[in-house]
């Protein structure tokens, strides 16, 4: 999805940065947690995508909070209030038109929307809370907060290490091993705030205490919560579920407190859609780009019927095992067989072409003969198999090549310039079943590389 554009809202003296993306019939303000920029989310595809499901179904409303991302920046000594940050949301709103709106709000961006919701009940519709908290701190009465000492130790690790993108680790364990997240991340903290910024704000919300507020709350309320939370722990999300009248509380499984790295976003946000408009999506397949090979042999039915059952079993198995060597060699996958035919997938279009021009001559030397079509394109995962318009594309190509041939679409040809494959053009054709005209390419002698 390309990124929206973003604009400014004008909250007292302050200019508070915010995009509107989607167009559905309901309101959704995204309220981020600690740190936020509008515009790098979108150059994380998993954010991206999370934003985009959002908006499927709702007018999605983005901001960043004064002080952080694209919003004008703040006195370290003069941090925003709970109230003033209530105000930019609704000056948000109203630059939008925004009369009432769903809000979803995030780990620390939790706590006032949870006020904002009991202060103004005519302007929120729903509730959404994810990783959130009324209180962080513990104390005699919240004996589910955390120590100070215990805190302090987020601040020093900003002091040692910001914009550096180690913090993600605590943030999302699972991720530990994503080198390109971290240093995404890492650009993103650089630009989000500063050292300083971080480091003040993050005390200030060791500070914040809204509980007295969430038995006002009269919106409906879902609260969700990652069960493995380092962050903020899941007894936080359960408290304020307990102490709003009705609210919903679902605990989901992962230890990610960014909800883009929750474990599974689909889930979350099939729970959050559900609980906005009343209908749970069916899942959305994951897709992935994909180059398939398909090959069959040519006259296999004259073939078994000169050699016989027995004869013919054993030429399959000789042919399927040297199929099997170059798909090994090349890094291709298997995904079906039937009868004489073969499907494979690969994760570049010039090791697909080799690899079905090798297969096409290691069956001229077993006697028999082949034909090959290669495509790339945007497949679902099903499984351990992929399925889709790609697939279906790969296989119509390959119905027309003719014995010995490897035949490739026009987006193969064009993904592989510079890798000294030769093509030979066939022209247009109509593929069965596949909208539009398809140009062909025979791949040369030397394909096999």
């Amino acid at each position: 999805m390309t990124a929206p554009q973003t604009k400014y809202a004008r909250s007292g003296d302050v200019h508070i940065a915010y995009q509107v993306v989607g167009e559905g019939p309901l309101d959704l303000v995204f309220i981020p947690g600690w740190v936020s920029h509008v515009e790098l989310w979108w150059e994380e595809p998993a954010v991206a995508r999370f934003f985009a499901r959002l908006a499927s179904f709702s007018r999605l409303i983005l901001f960043d909070k004064r002080g952080t991302g694209l919003s004008d920046p703040v006195p370290l000594t003069q941090l925003p209030t709970l109230e003033e940050r209530m105000d930019d949301v609704r000056a948000v709103m109203d630059a939008v038109g925004s009369e009432r709106a769903a809000l979803f709000a995030v780990s620390e961006g939790g706590a006032f929307a949870l006020l904002f919701a009991a202060t103004y009940p005519e302007r929120a519709a729903a509730l959404v809370v994810y990783g959130g908290y009324a209180r962080i701190a513990r104390g005699p009465d919240y004996p589910e907060g955390i120590p100070r000492e215990q805190f302090e130790r987020l601040p020093q690790r900003i002091d040692e290490s910001w914009g550096t993108g180690a913090i993600l680790k605590y943030l999302a364990p699972d991720s530990v091993g994503d080198q390109r997240l971290r240093e995404w991340w890492a650009r993103f903290e650089r630009q989000a705030a500063s050292p300083g910024a971080s480091m003040a704000l993050v005390r200030m919300n060791y500070d914040i205490d809204v509980r007295s507020a969430l038995p006002a709350i009269t919106a409906p309320t879902l609260v969700l919560h990652p069960s493995g939370d380092r962050m903020v722990p899941v007894e936080h999300g359960r408290y304020i579920a307990r102490h709003i009248k009705g609210a919903k509380y679902v605990e989901l499984p992962g230890s990610g407190h960014p909800t883009f790295v929750s474990g599974d976003t689909d889930t979350l946000v099939d729970e959050i859609q559900e609980f906005l408009t009343g209908v749970r999506p069916g899942a959305e397949p994951d897709r992935v780009l994909a180059t398939v090979l398909f090959t069959d042999i040519v006259g296999s039915s004259e073939r078994a019927a000169a050699l016989g059952d027995h004869g013919w079993r054993d030429l399959l198995e000789s042919y399927y095992a040297m199929v099997r060597r170059q798909l090994e060699r090349f890094r291709g996958r298997e995904i079906d067989t039937a009868g004489d035919g073969m499907f494979a997938a690969f994760d570049g279009p010039a090791r697909a072409i080799r690899c079905g021009a090798a297969i096409a001559s290691g069956a001229r030397q077993l006697g028999l003969e082949v034909r090959a079509g290669v495509h790339t394109g945007e497949c679902e995962v099903i499984g351990e198999k992929i399925g889709g318009i790609a697939v279906h594309t790969g296989a119509r190509v390959a119905a027309l090549a003719k014995p010995g041939e490897v035949l490739v679409s026009h987006t193969v040809k064009d993904l592989v310039a510079g890798s000294g494959i030769r093509f030979e053009d066939r022209g247009t054709h109509a593929l069965k079943g596949i909208p539009g005209e398809w140009r062909l390419f025979s791949v040369g002698s030397e394909g096999s590389g």
